[in-house]
């Protein structure tokens, strides 16, 4: 009997041992990463896509240990409307897009979209980083995207493969392709041009088939997409500036403690200024850059950038009881303040 007792005696200090080595092997354990995957429709040498990264880094470094961030370029994970959708549903964290994808949720985004609206980057910084894109940022948040930061797609440009563009006349009968954007539709419409929507990543086939004379996208796009290869001129048209945005799901940002969402914010901040000022430079340096690859580079007088935007004022009316005239307005207001 004094065996049997001194035996479960053993047996449970045993057990006790092993129990407690548990409990320190679980506190030892690794804390498991919570995984953040980021979308981009641009390449990995844009602007947006080394800003995502940087992002990411800063985030990592400032969080060790807590965060898996993972970027992806070349629409890997959907183009910028599925994309968009996706974080939105919660089905993925994070995508930088252009504005379009978020009009439907949002119309006073279309602003955005509106030709010739901004003179200048500057401009376009005040009006972003002020109270026009914190109230965008405030009424986006109910739908389940958060905004962490306004980087720049810039100013759109126009290049074909029929002929230079200096006027509206110019455009009549060529196809150019579109984003599928009620707005910019419109616009290429009252141009003259036959605006042709279609996915971007079937843009250079197309044009390389002839199927569609060209196409409108800020310089860094068509220089990094080697559009000079199946385009020979390019317009320096600046029509629309487009930001992009960094969206990460709302849920999910706000299930993070605060002082991580404090990192996150600042290092998205910190991002943009290092996005801006990159795409800025891509901007100016890679007009050179096509000009030695035979691209014919039209910059246009004062005069006939005022015929392009007399031909397209009737847009501003027909969408202004959509977007709000009002809002519109302050838009305007902000801009004319811009010293």
């Amino acid at each position: 009997m004094k065996k049997i007792i001194a035996l479960v005696s053993a047996l449970a200090v045993l057990g006790g041992a092993a129990f407690a080595g548990g409990k320190q092997d679980a506190a030892a354990a690794p804390q498991k990463k919570t995984v953040i995957k980021i979308s981009n429709g641009v390449n990995e040498l844009h602007p947006t896509y080394l800003a995502t990264k940087k992002w990411a880094d800063l985030v990592m470094a400032k969080l060790p240990g807590k965060y898996d961030i993972q970027v992806y370029a070349n629409a890997q994970l959907g183009d910028d409307v599925r994309a968009t959708e996706a974080v939105r549903m919660g089905s993925l964290e994070m995508v930088a897009t252009s504005a379009s994808p978020l009009a439907g949720l949002l119309p006073q985004l279309m602003a955005l979209d509106l030709p010739f609206l901004f003179p200048s980057d500057k401009a376009a910084d005040a009006v972003l980083d002020g109270k026009v894109g914190q109230k965008l940022a405030a009424d986006l948040e109910p739908k389940g995207l958060k905004i962490l930061a306004y980087y720049e797609n810039g100013f759109r440009q126009l290049t074909n493969s029929a002929h230079e563009v200096k006027s509206p006349e110019d455009l009549k009968g060529l196809k150019i392709r579109t984003m599928e954007n009620p707005i910019h539709l419109a616009a290429w419409k009252a141009l003259g041009a036959n605006p042709t929507p279609m996915p971007f990543s079937e843009v250079f086939t197309a044009m390389q088939q002839k199927t569609i004379d060209g196409q409108e996208n800020p310089i860094p796009t068509i220089y990094l997409q080697k559009f000079y290869e199946v385009q020979k001129f390019v317009t320096l048209s600046g029509h629309v500036y487009g930001p992009h945005i960094l969206l990460i799901n709302a849920k999910l940002f706000n299930s993070f403690p605060a002082e991580d969402q404090k990192v996150m914010l600042e290092a998205a901040q910190e991002s943009a200024l290092f996005q801006r000022a990159t795409n800025r430079k891509m901007s100016s340096d890679y007009v050179d850059s096509l000009r030695k690859e035979g691209m014919t580079v039209t910059v246009l007088t004062p005069a006939q950038q005022k015929a392009f935007q007399d031909a397209v004022k009737p847009v501003y009316t027909q969408f202004e009881d959509k977007i709000g005239k009002d809002f519109i307005a302050s838009i305007q207001e902000t801009i004319a303040n811009v010293k």
